[in-house]
């Protein structure tokens, strides 16, 4: 993933609502969110390169995500692949907290990167640039190729456009949840679509050219040979499940193809 936004324990019914962008390069293959048949419990995309992923949950009630670090000047040649963290997160058996501790002791040996875990009740990230290891309270955040809440244009953006949807549909009655939940999720859509670049004078300065800044600074990114390949929405009730809708787009940014899951922890 390349931006995240994400509320814990802010709204009434449900308690983690999020929605990302995965951008990569176009080239890369992958495939859309799916139950993986070599691990039935893990529902996530699939980066066919590698072989991991970039966000995903589990049957357990687990949830994970990884945004990289921008900084050309830390690339760690030959190092594998940081797909495989989102998954170990995922099958890992210890609480939010000891798995990313653990990880954090490895963190070393891959490229740049932020890890946010949650196991149910509690929600932490890494940031493997630091080594710091922080526990979330409740709260509205988000996450791009810095660190937590580094407020970039369209990270300030998303993220408070996070906090009216919530406040909306907070209000919502409850006779009309069903309607206001399909509101909700198109409402963040919308925000993880926004193709409005940063200003030059807000753009960040993170290593690369002025002109791939410029590229990068949208929500919604079309550069040549990259941009972001899908997005994602999710919403965790305790009662009711998660609901978790995956869109994703072709090099002209239009619809490729639409997945949605319904699934409670087990």
């Amino acid at each position: 993933m390349c931006l995240v936004v994400f509320a814990w324990r802010m709204h009434p019914r449900y308690p983690l609502v999020l929605a990302a962008n995965r951008d990569e390069f176009l080239n890369r293959p992958a495939a859309p969110a799916h139950w993986w048949t070599d691990a039935p419990e893990l529902l996530a995309g699939r980066d066919l390169e590698a072989g991991g992923t970039w966000m995903g949950f589990s049957r357990k009630g687990r949830f994970a995500a990884l945004t990289n670090y921008r900084d050309p000047s830390r690339h760690v040649a030959g190092a594998p692949s940081r797909g495989a963290l989102v998954r170990g997160a995922l099958e890992d058996q210890h609480d939010a907290a000891a798995c990313l501790h653990a990880l954090a002791a490895q963190a070393d040996a891959y490229a740049a990167f932020n890890l946010l875990v949650g196991d149910g009740e509690r929600l932490g990230v890494l940031e493997s640039t630091t080594g710091t290891v922080r526990l979330l309270q409740p709260g509205v955040y988000g996450l791009s190729n810095h660190l937590l809440d580094t407020p970039w244009p369209k990270l300030v953006k998303a993220r408070t456009g996070l906090q009216h949807q919530l406040a909306a549909s907070a209000e919502t009655p409850e006779a009309e949840r069903a309607t206001g939940e399909d509101r909700l999720i198109e409402s963040l859509l919308q925000l993880m679509r926004d193709p409005t670049p940063a200003a030059d004078p807000h753009l960040p300065e993170t290593g690369v050219s002025l002109e791939w800044e410029r590229w990068l600074s949208p929500a919604f990114i079309r550069a040549p040979g990259y941009g972001t390949r899908c997005s994602t929405v999710a919403l965790h009730d305790e009662s009711a499940g998660t609901r978790f809708v995956e869109w994703t787009w072709d090099a002209h940014g239009e619809l490729r193809s639409r997945v949605e899951h319904r699934f409670k922890p087990v």
